[in-house]
């Protein structure tokens, strides 16, 4: 009986982890299969959905719209403190992911969908991030993404001014 309870309360402790774990997030990142969700930039939170655009109190501010070979373009992200991010670079005619994005500090690039993410779950009051332009062709570029005030509060499909 002692056996069964002390399996019970492992067993009970491990679940419990387990959900903290959950409720945390990804506190180094969106991961990659983000790029090809049915909604594109809409994070998978459980239970939460996104906050109306119109009631965001960030930016996504670009350097230019327009890109050409070996332009690089920068990308901030401003406003009240955030937790995360996810920023895609899409040409503006098509859509189509464009580019790639520089690894800078505590981000993470998925070159695959032209993507960026950030790396730490540290408090953020800003982020500047770097876009390279394909090798080929000219146009223009637009930054589309989410950010993240906590793990149940944020903005998705935002769009670079």
């Amino acid at each position: 009986m002692n056996q069964q309870l002390t399996i019970s309360l492992v067993v009970t402790v491990i679940v419990g982890l387990l959900a903290l774990t959950s409720v945390n997030g990804f506190p180094d990142g969106a991961p990659v299969d983000v790029c090809v969700k049915e909604r594109p930039n809409q994070p998978y939170h459980g239970q939460f959905r996104s906050q109306p655009a119109n009631t965001s109190p960030y930016q996504i501010i670009a350097s230019s719209k327009d890109y050409a070979p070996g332009k690089q373009i920068s990308v901030s992200i401003k406003g009240d403190t955030f937790k995360g991010f996810f920023i895609q670079a899409r040409d503006s005619r098509t859509h189509a992911w464009i580019g790639s994005f520089a690894t800078t500090p505590n981000t993470k690039v998925f070159d695959e969908c032209s993507s960026v993410t950030h790396a730490d779950s540290k408090d953020k009051q800003e982020a500047t991030l770097i876009w390279n332009s394909p090798t080929k062709g000219q146009g223009q570029v637009y930054f589309t993404g989410s950010i993240l005030k906590d793990y149940s509060t944020f903005w998705a499909e935002l769009i670079s001014q």
